[in-house]
């Protein structure tokens, strides 16, 4: 098992190798393609403050969230800047403070992002995309960056052959990690975990080509197949729109 890592050791791990720095940089451009200038952020599962930072130098208002106070510490210093001006709000809550917490009236955020993996962290998605839709202007979008059980290059590992059976009758199985489970979901159990509050509607190849770009993504519709998409990523970009009540 491997050591639990957070914090600094955790940014510098991130930022190591060129692969992540392409899919973060991939994933960030599509948020700052999803939002007008100056728009209100929601940052779940924030780690160490480097897609709040990118976010806030450019314009957005973000308020953060990590369930992880070894991550928050780190945070607060790394945008220490930009928490003093206001442009980002760094929550402090255990996750269950967090689920509970009512949103303010003005609370409502255009866009939730969650990158590098957040939501397969997350046993109970419903309860958390509960709360993401609250959080969210009646047009709100959810933009989430997950693990891709479809990913090829997994297979050459014996536990993703073991868990494939489960994978496509139940639509997920999970993996034991450091301090959570990371539960690897299907399209269709994201959209099914999502429906009551959201639809999801596009997805996209978690790297981006050699032109740098990750292109229009797919839409999730009757009769498509989007998994096709994340054949040949690690990760790949869901995109939710909220829902009407």
């Amino acid at each position: 098992m491997s050591a639990i890592v957070t914090g600094e050791e955790y940014f510098r791990s991130i930022t190591a190798r060129a692969s992540d720095r392409r899919a973060r940089a991939a994933f960030q451009d599509l948020v700052l393609r999803s939002v007008r200038p100056g728009a209100r952020l929601f940052d779940f599962g924030a780690g160490p403050g480097i897609d709040a930072r990118c976010y806030a130098e450019r314009g957005l208002e973000v308020t953060a969230y990590d369930v992880d106070a070894g991550m928050r510490e780190f945070f607060a210093r790394y945008c220490r800047e930009f928490i003093v001006s206001g442009r980002i709000v760094l929550e402090q809550a255990d996750y269950a403070e967090f689920l509970a917490q009512r949103p303010a009236a003005s609370a409502a955020f255009d866009l939730v992002t969650s990158n590098f993996a957040p939501l397969n962290l997350v046993p109970d998605l419903p309860a958390l995309l509960a709360r993401l839709h609250a959080l969210l202007r009646p047009d709100g979008l959810v933009l989430a960056s997950v693990l891709s059980p479809y990913c090829l290059s997994d297979y050459r590992y014996g536990w993703a052959w073991r868990n494939a059976p489960r994978l496509w009758r139940a639509g997920s199985y999970q993996l034991p990690g450091p301090r959570f489970p990371s539960t690897r979901r299907t399209l269709r159990s994201f959209a099914v975990a999502g429906a009551p509050w959201f639809t999801l509607e596009q997805v996209w190849r978690g790297l981006p080509d050699h032109s740098g770009s990750i292109g229009r993504g797919v839409a999730v519709r009757p009769g498509s197949a989007p998994w096709r998409v994340a054949l040949t990523s690690q990760f790949m970009f869901l995109r939710f729109r909220r829902r009407q009540h």
